[in-house]
């Protein structure tokens, strides 16, 4: 039998453009959020780096996909080297990151309060075709931050000049060392010790997670000797991980982990054996020095959610013009064509509330934030974080099923989306404890008033501040509003059971901190995205924003519960399948 009797169809695979010229809402949004000066001298760029993604490095991440990165412990004459190789998708990324100021930008400042949009305009692009190296840029720019915020020049002279470079011979990446076996988010537990030897601090322990471990440089938290328990008795140091030769400087790494996904980064456990460091801030508060660097990483994270979305959604589109099934294109289905809607609302909505904190971010390093500014970027930084979060996985999730059988299987590339983004809602605190996170942003109760305030203002100024609504979002403003009264009502009444024991106590506060915080975040997304609506439909004449910020309303955006201390009963009885006491119903009389 010959190979033709069983047909000759081929499936044509899907295909990328431009990537900066085929995205409609990263370019709407700069034309509005930028002066036109700036854009045209930033679009250049852009679209280069928009041609690059789309083209030769997408290319270069299929066929560099089977690769990952190899730990070589010994060289051939049994000298101990622990030197990792990457793959070659990541030392194109490195040099073209360095080359292209994908963190550069934002120090260099040209650009003022808008260089932030610049520089993540830039990583936006460049992060979903070079297998996740976001994640050494990430921790590179907040360990830049970091020793800039410290004061400590020494240190500052030493390395944000590396950090911050554009020639990739002299270009550093760092690492974020925080998580041991102890905890992860509870860093408070930390076991690794600081000792002074012979007038150097030396560390000693076991780093369980370490996210790209072939960086030149570290910040990591240690415990000096006789310092206290807790988070208050660490300190911040400064760590350089290998000496001119390339050995290790007192450290070991044990493994690389296997993981889920990410499998392009060199994820490592690191045994710290005298590994010599420097001070950055002190000999305490270690987490209070650090907070610049995970603010900073917060964001790039908000930022490669919105990439993987946005990556999943742009071959979704294309595959579904291309595959014919049941007589006509998928594009032509009325239930693929409402799914892919709904998926795109929700990305349009994420991206807006990430880049109005990329904005915020902005202002506050160019000084020009003021207080409610500051309370305002204060919260919404963990509230974008798990937001976009959570809603990029189930995008990717999405997008594997829009492929059908095509989207499950590895050589398609598809899987490694939703593979990839998952660890987006546990890097930099998981959705749980971002949520505890946004509850202390609010502050204490004299504080809490005024916060919640600049929280509201913040949608109302978003749907109101530049005239009347247009037609048909109306509804959409009156869900954000509405949603975020809703948020303000629970927010008070939970707060009121957390000051009285009888009630609950506090666990009625911390039970409802994820339901609270995804709502904030939604109902922030939709009012901004309103506002793009408006100004897109008045200036370009375009209303696919209002179409998104209608979709967005119709997926929901309240998802409060009323406090209720039997919730708290129920909850931890299913939780721990423990039995559930309960009265007796009466009988009528």
């Amino acid at each position: 039998m010959s190979e033709s009797t069983f047909g000759t169809f081929v499936q044509e695979p899907p295909r990328l453009g431009n990537q900066y010229l085929e995205d409609r809402v990263l370019r709407q949004y700069l034309s509005r959020a930028l002066p036109p000066e700036v854009l045209s001298g930033i679009e250049p760029e852009l679209g280069e780096m928009g041609e690059l993604s789309g083209g030769e490095l997408y290319d270069l991440q299929l066929a560099d996909r089977v690769n990952e990165p190899r730990l070589v412990r010994f060289d051939a004459w049994g000298r101990r080297v622990d030197r990792i190789e990457v793959t070659e998708v990541w030392r194109r990324a490195e040099r073209l990151a360095a080359e292209a100021g994908v963190v550069a930008a934002a120090y260099e400042a040209k650009h003022g309060r808008f260089s932030r949009i610049h520089q993540f305009a830039l990583a936006y692009l460049f992060t979903p075709s070079t297998d996740i190296y976001s994640c050494p840029l990430a921790m590179t720019d907040g360990a830049a931050r970091t020793l800039l915020a410290s004061g400590n020049q020494e240190l500052i002279d030493r390395a944000v000049p590396h950090l911050t470079s554009r020639d990739p011979e002299t270009f550093w990446t760092s690492g974020q060392w925080m998580t041991e076996t102890t905890g992860g988010s509870d860093v408070g537990r930390s076991e690794t010790v600081a000792r002074l030897e012979d007038g150097e601090w030396r560390l000693y322990g076991r780093k369980w997670f370490t996210s790209a471990a072939a960086s030149e440089m570290a910040l990591t938290l240690a415990r000096p000797e006789g310092n206290p328990d807790g988070g208050r008795g660490l300190a911040l140091f400064y760590v350089e991980c290998r000496d001119a030769d390339g050995i290790p400087r007192g450290m070991r790494i044990q493994r690389l982990k296997d993981k889920l996904g990410t499998r392009k980064l060199p994820t490592a456990e690191i045994e710290l054996d005298g590994t010599p460091a420097k001070l950055v801030a002190g000999t305490d508060h270690g987490v209070r020095n650090i907070v610049p660097m995970l603010a900073l990483t917060r964001t790039w994270n908000g930022v490669s959610a919105l990439a993987y979305m946005r990556r999943g959604l742009a071959l979704a589109r294309d595959y579904a013009a291309r595959r014919v099934a049941f007589g006509a294109p998928l594009a032509e289905k009325p239930l693929h064509v409402d799914t892919l809607a709904g998926l795109q609302a929700d990305f349009e909505g994420a991206f807006h509330l990430v880049f109005r904190v990329v904005d915020l971010l902005g202002r506050a390093e160019a000084g020009e934030l003021d207080e409610d500014g500051e309370r305002l970027l204060r919260v919404l930084t963990p509230v974008m974080k798990l937001t976009s979060a959570r809603q990029s996985v189930a995008v990717t999730s999405e997008v594997v099923e829009a492929f059908g059988g095509a989207g499950y299987v590895e050589d398609t590339g598809i899987p490694a989306l939703l593979r990839d983004a998952q660890v987006l809602s546990i890097w930099e605190g998981t959705t749980n404890v971002l949520a505890l996170d946004a509850l202390r942003a609010l502050g204490g109760a004299e504080e809490m008033a005024a916060v919640w305030r600049v929280v509201e203002e913040e949608a109302r100024r978003a749907i109101e501040g530049n005239g009347a609504v247009v037609e048909g979002l109306a509804d959409p403003a009156s869900a954000a509003l509405a949603g975020l009264e809703s948020a303000g009502i629970w927010l008070r009444e939970a707060g009121a059971r957390g000051s009285n024991a009888g009630a609950g106590g506090a666990d009625a506060l911390e039970a409802g901190a994820r339901r609270f915080a995804l709502t904030v975040g939604r109902c922030l997304e939709l009012a901004l995205l309103v506002e793009q609506a408006r100004w897109s439909a008045a200036e370009t004449d375009d209303h696919r924003p209002a179409a998104a910020a209608r979709r967005l309303a119709a997926n929901g955006v309240d998802l409060i519960l009323a406090p209720n201390p039997d919730r708290l009963e129920d909850s931890r009885a299913l939780a721990n399948d423990l039995p559930l006491d309960r009265p007796e119903p009466q009988p009528a009389e």
